[in-house]
């Protein structure tokens, strides 16, 4: 909680208006449950030579899925609608036209209130698999980094509900296949199969690549995050996300890629981009591209922890809001 946020809940203590206090409060403890201890021993796992780099549709990647399925679990969260024990089977084609048989894992905390409105969290559980000289790609950063991220925010709602702090709207979290193979696996959710209406669906927040720092940012602090496509289909998303990152988190949210047409194309190169292709909201969180970025070197022991959780704690703020507030957020030509 912000300092100018603790002392209005002393002044209005005594007042009706202090429940919304004693709100946010709550809201920082659930947020606060996200650690760098528990996410570094995730990524440890996921990132490891265990996995064999999570190529699509290769035996590291069906023991990736198995070990995502395994956390939602043991968490007491349940499968999606119309997945198989939590995977979504996709049979997928590549632009070189080879066929890809993978699956999407998906997983839901029904909403209280608004049970058919979904705020979806997306990141990618696949990599690269290995190099012709047979190093492993870990994949630590990309995208391991979101993917843990995923679990732990997960984790965060589900403690939340046992305690009696159900979402009023539902939230799905959806790790995709086959990102690297040209964003097939969301594709394949939002082109082909959705399980839940995409109207329906009130924003995408999608992490890949969140662990890290760009070597090439002028400011070299790491405490920041790009985000990209939140004010582009709704400026609702984009002041929810300011508000809630000045409210909890104060980290910077640098904007340096946001624009649809910058060169890099980062807009168009992870999964948001099929849903935002729907006209769905979206936020992509990223960190920006590093020296190791696709090389046997991404590995965890280069992951900047207290970076990782505070990022994951912003998506996770950003997520309740979303799933709490009166209102849907609108697209930009409902509010005119």
């Amino acid at each position: 909680m912000t300092f100018l946020l603790k002392i209005t809940c002393a002044l209005l203590l005594f007042l009706p208006i202090s429940i919304n206090c004693q709100h946010s409060q709550v809201v920082q403890n659930y947020g606060n449950s996200i650690t760098q201890e528990e996410l570094k021993e995730l990524l440890y796992v996921y990132a490891s030579d265990y996995f064999e780099g999570r190529d699509t549709g290769t035996k590291g990647q069906k023991l990736a899925a198995d070990f995502l399925r395994t956390f939602y679990v043991h968490q007491g969260i349940a499968p999606a609608k119309g997945t198989q024990d939590y995977f979504q089977p996709a049979v997928m084609v590549t632009r070189r036209g080879d066929t890809l048989v993978s699956e999407n894992v998906v997983a839901i905390i029904e909403g209280k209130e608004f049970p058919d409105e979904y705020i979806v969290i997306t990141s990618h559980l696949d990599h690269v698999g290995f190099a012709e000289d047979g190093q492993i790609y870990n994949g630590a950063d990309d995208d391991g980094s979101g993917t843990v991220a995923t679990l732990e925010i997960a984790e965060a709602f589900q403690n939340a509900v046992k305690d009696g702090y159900e979402p009023r709207r539902s939230i799905v979290f959806l790790h995709v296949t086959a990102e690297e193979r040209g964003l097939l696996g969301s594709k394949y959710y939002t082109d082909e199969n959705p399980l839940y209406p995409l109207e329906n669906t009130v924003a995408n927040l999608n992490m890949d690549m969140i662990g890290r720092s760009d070597p090439k940012r002028e400011n070299p602090d790491p405490n920041y995050i790009y985000l990209i496509g939140s004010y582009i289909l709704s400026q609702e998303l984009h002041e929810v996300s300011e508000q809630v990152n000045e409210e909890f988190v104060g980290i910077e949210l640098d904007y340096s890629f946001a624009d649809i047409d910058d060169p890099n194309r980062f807009y168009y190169r992870s999964d948001h981009y099929n849903f935002a292709k729907h006209n769905i909201p979206v936020i992509f969180y990223f960190n920006g591209v590093h020296e190791d970025y696709h090389q046997p070197t991404d590995t965890a022991d280069k992951i900047l922890y207290d970076v990782l959780e505070k990022r994951t704690q912003l998506i996770f703020h950003t997520a309740w809001e979303l799933a709490n507030r009166d209102e849907r957020i609108k697209l930009n030509d409902e509010s005119k």
